[in-house]
Formats: C-alpha cells, structure tokens, sequence
C-alpha cells in the first residue's frame, strides 16, 4: 500500500511528530489528497505539510514538503506497468515517464540471447528455412545487438 506520513513543520517545530499514516490509494489526484491533509491538520490556521515518512511507492516521488505530481499517474498504473517503469528508470534515470517506457518496451526475456532470437525471427532477418549446416553464434550476435536495447530485470527496451 503507498502511504505517507503527514505532520506539519510548526508541529514538528514545536517539538511535536504529531500527524498520521495517509493511504495515498484513496485518492484519485494531488488535490484531493491536499484536502484531505489539510482536514487532517485543521488545528493550525495555514498547515505547512511535512512528509516525514513514506512506503509503497519509489524515493523518486518523495520529498519531505512536496510529492512529484508524477506519483498520481504511478499509483494509477498496474502492477506490470509500475515494473515496467521501474525497469526503464533503472535504465535511463529517475526523470523517465510511463510514455517514454511503454515507447521503448520491447517485451520480457530470460536472456539476451532469447531476446534476439525472437527478435530477429520477428524482424524476419532470420530465413526459415535456413539450411542446418549453418551455425549461428548466438551470443555474439546477442552481444552486437544490445547495442541498440538495454534491459533491467527481464525487461529490454530500445536505445
């Protein structure tokens, strides 16, 4: 479950963690959740909201007084959607969007060597009826092809 702590500065200033554990999941955008922070804390005239602790969802998102815009879009995705991206992020670094991962995505492997198997029977570079007697170095061809792809836990996108 994605969820946040939420205390105030003043709150914590004054000596104070006083706040509660937030279920990101319930709200369907930022404002919402604002709202409902600010309902949370309705005992100070202007709440200054203080995220003191979070889980469930990547450190990317996160930051002490604000959350990424980016994590609403996240907790809108599916299971295999938010591995996907957390795929992709690990290839090409945190400022990476759901759009850029799902335009790169070629699919899930075991191995590069599986990867461009398929992927060169796909792109039809491999004749089918390739005599027998000819022998193809697999991983070597693998090799020369990931230049053009990366990959992260299973999953290969395009360079």
């Amino acid at each position: 479950m994605a969820s946040i702590y939420v205390g105030t500065y003043q709150k914590y200033n004054n000596g104070s963690i006083g706040g509660a554990w937030v279920d990101l999941t319930k709200f369907s955008n930022e404002d919402e959740f604002l709202e409902h922070c600010k309902e949370l804390h309705k005992d100070e005239e202007d709440p200054e909201l203080m995220f003191q602790d979070f889980e469930g969802f990547p450190r990317e998102y996160y930051e002490e007084s604000a959350l990424s815009s980016d994590l609403w879009e996240w907790l809108s995705l599916d299971d295999d959607d938010r591995e996907m991206l957390e795929a992709f992020i690990e290839c090409y670094g945190q400022n990476a969007t759901i759009d850029e991962a799902r335009d790169a995505y070629v699919g899930q492997y075991d191995s590069d060597i599986d990867f461009t198997m398929e992927w060169l029977e796909m792109c039809g570079d491999i004749p089918k009826d390739l005599p027998s007697i000819i022998h193809i170095d697999w991983e070597s061809t693998a090799r020369d092809l990931m230049m053009d792809f990366n990959n992260h836990n299973r999953f290969y996108f395009r360079a």
